[in-house]
């Protein structure tokens, strides 16, 4: 009876040796699937460029820079003694960084989680300051019914 032969392509994995499996540095460690223990942090999704490489660094950034600097604009001018537009820039400038961060495909640093946490992190503050400044005293531009009785409730 003839010996038989092993088939060319074995169906029984090889040993991998146990420095070589922690590393992943065997067949089987392309896994897209994110370790059970974190060995090294993941790049953030905000490192890309919003401009290209050979850009100037301030212009790469430039989504960044300017919902930074509406927002410092908003902070000099409620230190100026006009808290109602500098409320209204700071809540402005960060609905535009929920649409930029929305409608471009990289805007850099803006970028901080997902898309969608960002979109509603920067959407949602940017609604809630932006109210605030229209109910801001005296002589708010908002008149929300409600709001005396609640204050009067909780503060009276």
């Amino acid at each position: 009876m003839p010996a038989e032969r092993a088939p060319e392509h074995s169906t029984v994995p090889e040993p991998v040796p146990a420095e070589a499996a922690a590393r992943g540095e065997h067949e089987g460690a392309r896994s897209r699937r994110f370790p059970s223990v974190t060995r090294d942090t993941a790049r953030p999704e905000g490192g890309g460029r919003a401009a290209p490489g050979d850009a100037p660094a301030p212009a790469r950034q430039w989504p960044m820079l300017a919902v930074l600097s509406a927002t410092a604009g908003g902070l000099l001018l409620t230190a100026m003694n006009h808290p109602r537009a500098g409320c209204l820039l700071i809540g402005i400038a960060l609905v535009a960084g929920a649409v930029m961060r929305r409608v471009l495909p990289s805007v850099g640093m803006l970028a901080v989680r997902s898309r969608f946490t960002d979109m509603v992190t920067y959407g949602l503050l940017g609604v809630a300051i932006t109210l605030l400044a229209l109910v801001m005293e005296p002589h708010p531009v908002l008149d929300v019914p409600f709001l005396e009785t609640a204050v009067r409730f909780t503060v009276r």
